[in-house]
């Protein structure tokens, strides 16, 4: 039976920290710094038998805005639903209600986010973003 828990003590951070150091986007990680963005984020955890086969988090302030991240569905358990599952289950979610404002990066779903509202930028001449050069991932 599936299920999908914002109970953060169910997170098996080995699970999510194992397949996120091996993405695109935080490719080499360090566990500790997994922990942290757990610790600050509202997580989902999504549940096999008790086994974690899938995750997201959002940074939010609960009132205006959301930035969905790290969401994933363990490859061996892609393709059965899971990830629309999961993104129900965020749309939904009633801490989230009153943001009006979501955004996501993504370099391979676009189809599923689209599915649930999500389009290029309207005006990016509005959207700035700020990179700053910090040590990477692995470096601390």
């Amino acid at each position: 039976m599936m299920e999908i828990s914002t109970d953060k003590s169910k997170l098996q951070i080995e699970v999510i920290h194992q397949f996120l150091t091996e993405t695109y986007w935080v490719k080499g990680k360090l566990l500790m710094k997994s922990k942290k963005t757990m610790d600050t984020c509202l997580c989902f955890g999504v549940y096999l038998n008790t086994k974690q086969i899938g995750f997201a988090r959002i940074v939010t302030d609960y009132t205006v805005f959301a930035y969905l991240m790290d969401v994933f569905i363990l490859l061996e358990h892609g393709g059965k639903g899971h990830s629309k599952q999961l993104m129900k289950v965020i749309d939904d979610e009633p801490q989230l209600k009153s943001c009006k404002t979501w955004m996501l990066k993504t370099a391979d779903a676009h189809e599923l986010y689209k599915q649930f509202g999500y389009s290029e930028l309207k005006h990016p001449e509005k959207v700035m973003e700020r990179l700053i050069r910090v040590p990477s991932f692995r470096e601390g």
